[in-house]
């Protein structure tokens, strides 16, 4: 019977775990813990998924977009690359990984938030890159990088706005509204009735406008559907103004936010109702748009990479059991250290039978935070034996840190 966490990547046969056809144990004996494994047939699996229900509907031409943030790594980088994706990037880093790789500039939209003129410059060196426009004050600063550095250059732009609602798991990662759930303001996008005024001042500095962005937050599931169909109406309705204006927008970028499934109990987004709706409502809309963009990074990554960690040894401290292993959250996968809400299921890669105990899988960091898990039911482990954390492709390498001077771990694409 298959596990709710089974994919083309993760299988449980014979009493131990597999990934992609290989022993997860013979891995972890072969190149150490702490190790990550991604996969690229499930990278390619949860890519296909997402155009098969945009062109069910007929869509427009649907370029994803990934959202490199989630996991940098240049193979993975290189494959979606051969597989047709684009780039979402936040930093000249990311635009210089993006080229490294071999992505086409043109392929490339940067979308950045308190951009200085130093980050311009240098990603205006590669003219065919589209940039979003975060701020009225960015595009000014855009307009002087231009005077200064490259006159006669012109530039194609979109616009993110902020619609006023957003949704994301946690309010540090709710990215569009007045205020995230924890009541403080949200820094990103154009404020809607700044929107034309950004789109004029495009023009007159000699920019080329030819599209509309927004991204509401991450780690979407069934109920936040409302909210995410109230923001595409939101912006439907304002593209359509933008066009009897004057503005010929080429495409709509959705940005990201859909969450794989990190919990058996968790609803996932409904990504069919999403494609169908956004659909119907541009041909209702009759926009001439050429292109819709998404921007997804966990929905790509996160079940496409595993992590795999030693266990050192168990402790029993006040009645708590610990299983201490050779990692930590903050250089490895800090999400459950950053988030309350992050949850990723934790095993034993090999079948331990015993009576199960409700356990805190602890890192080796000096913060009390350093906890991969709390109250996790499971045979204790023996030490030496190897635990995999599930959905760790997205967010962990590429925001693990040197904390406590420990090293970040190694990568395997298999």
């Amino acid at each position: 019977m298959k596990v709710w966490w089974e994919n083309k990547f993760c299988r449980w046969r014979r009493g131990q775990l597999y990934l992609a056809g290989q022993s997860a144990l013979k891995i972890a004996a072969r190149f150490g813990t702490p190790l990550f494994v991604y996969s690229r047939d499930q990278i390619r699996h949860n890519l296909s998924y997402l155009r098969s229900v945009f062109a069910a509907e007929k869509s427009p031409e649907l370029a994803v977009a990934y959202a490199m943030k989630a996991n940098p790594n240049q193979e993975i980088l290189r494959f979606l690359l051969g597989e047709g994706s684009w780039i979402d990037a936040v930093s000249p880093g990311e635009v210089k990984a993006a080229l490294k790789a071999g992505f086409p500039a043109e392929r490339i939209i940067f979308t950045g938030t308190s951009v200085s003129a130093e980050d311009l410059k240098e990603i205006m060196a590669h003219p065919q890159v589209i940039i979003n426009i975060d701020a009225l004050e960015q595009l000014w600063l855009m307009k002087r990088v231009v005077q200064r550095h490259f006159p006669g250059k012109k530039y194609r732009v979109a616009v993110r706005w902020n619609p006023g609602i957003g949704k994301g798991f946690n309010s540090k990662v709710t990215t569009a509204g007045v205020r995230a759930p924890n009541g403080l303001p949200i820094k990103f996008g154009v404020e809607a009735s700044q929107v034309v005024e950004v789109f004029r001042q495009a023009v007159e500095a000699g920019f080329i406008p030819v599209g509309f962005h927004q991204h509401l937050g991450s780690g979407w599931t069934a109920p936040d559907w409302p909210v995410v169909q109230a923001a595409v109406e939101k912006m439907l309705t304002k593209a359509a103004e933008l066009r009897k204006l004057g503005f010929n927008l080429e495409f709509l970028d959705f940005g990201g936010g859909i969450a794989p499934k990190y919990e058996a109990k968790q609803r996932p987004f409904p990504v069919d109702k999403y494609a169908r709706f956004i659909v119907r409502r541009i041909k209702e809309s009759h926009l001439p748009i050429k292109r819709i963009i998404l921007e997804p990074g966990k929905f790509l990554v996160a079940e496409a990479g595993v992590l795999l960690l030693k266990v050192v040894y168990n402790k029993k401290s006040y009645g708590n059991y610990f299983v201490s292993v050779n990692a930590g959250t903050f250089n490895t996968l800090p999400r459950p250290a950053i988030y309350p809400e992050a949850c990723h299921h934790i095993i034993n890669c090999v079948e331990r039978r015993g009576p199960r105990k409700r356990v805190t899988i602890a890192g080796h960091l000096c913060e009390s935070g350093d906890v991969f898990a709390y109250d996790r039911l499971m045979p204790l482990p023996k030490p030496g034996d190897i635990l995999v954390v599930f959905h760790a492709g997205a967010y962990g390498h590429s925001m693990a840190s040197h904390f406590n001077l420990r090293e970040i771990p190694s990568e395997l694409v298999i």
